[in-house]
């Protein structure tokens, strides 16, 4: 067997190992470094016996101290409701109005709100409560089903047109001009009559041919005067707030086939107390009534 090459330059052994010219040196790895590297192998063994680590079809093998990430979080999540169980039972047990003059449960209803409307809620209405088309701004005065507390609440409860809730709260504009009740002409006039109503620029001459068919349309769910009904759910057309645009074309669209949203029963999902918290959270957000 043949001697390794020494390097004429440090007298150390070389690898055989060369590239371009330049030789691989054969310098040992410090001893400190070796011992850490075992005991870290070491470590890493004695680790997977003690604790969850590999994984197996269904689970992961156990570990010999039975130790389990879930199980610790399942603690202090029991621990936190414990800590919180007598203002968590003063919010199921008290009705909104009784919540909103206790400051303590108030601010416990409040936080805990918050934290139940980022969960579920602000998928839709977003993180800010400030909606988006289709989605209801919850931050304003404009509530098609009304915006006092125990409004809000029963929305929350019921939902919006939620077919397995008996109780939803259920509204539906007809599709004037796919259902065929009015022509496009028509439809054009009627939009002009709604502009007018809020105020914006329109065509006088079509919108006055416009408030006859508004009268015979529109008025029963809108009002003669286009304000609305939160107890039927129809919005009010003299604001600047529209939830599906306010333009004359988005306007006249939601006339001839009208979009129809849809929110959940959260009783399905939510308890009671949470709803509660929920409720109050959403009208603290500086909307409602």
């Amino acid at each position: 067997m043949s001697q390794p090459e020494k390097d004429a330059i440090t007298g150390v052994d070389t690898t055989g190992h060369e590239w371009d010219g330049i030789k691989e040196l054969n310098n040992p790895l410090p001893r400190w470094w070796l011992y850490c590297f075992y005991i870290t192998i070491v470590w890493a063994i004695g680790y997977t016996i003690a604790f969850p680590a590999w994984p197996l079809i269904s689970e992961a093998t156990p570990g010999i101290l039975g130790y389990s990430s879930r199980a610790e979080v399942a603690k202090d999540i029991s621990f936190a409701r414990a800590e919180k169980a007598e203002l968590y039972q003063a919010i199921e047990g008290s009705t909104l109005a009784e919540i909103r003059e206790n400051p303590d449960a108030l601010s416990f209803a409040i936080s805990g709100g918050k934290a139940a409307y980022l969960v579920n809620c602000s998928q839709c209405h977003g993180s800010g409560a400030a909606g988006s088309p289709g989605y209801p701004n919850l931050n304003d005065d404009d509530w098609i089903w009304g915006g006092k507390v125990e409004d809000i609440y029963a929305t929350l409860q019921h939902g919006i047109r939620y077919e397995r809730d008996d109780d939803t709260r259920y509204a539906e504009m007809p599709a004037f001009g796919a259902g065929g009740l009015l022509d496009r002409g028509q439809i054009a006039q009627v939009t002009q009559h709604v502009l007018a109503l809020g105020g914006q620029e329109h065509d006088a001459e079509a919108a006055a041919a416009g408030a006859v068919l508004y009268e015979e349309n529109c008025a029963a769910c809108h009002g003669e005067k286009g304000l609305g009904d939160q107890s039927q759910g129809a919005p009010n057309l003299t604001d600047p707030i529209w939830l599906y645009g306010g333009s004359a074309a988005e306007i006249a669209q939601q006339i001839h086939a009208p979009k129809h949203g849809v929110m959940p029963a959260w009783n399905f999902r939510l308890s009671d107390a949470t709803l509660k918290q929920l409720a109050v959270y959403v009208h603290s957000l500086g909307g409602g009534e």
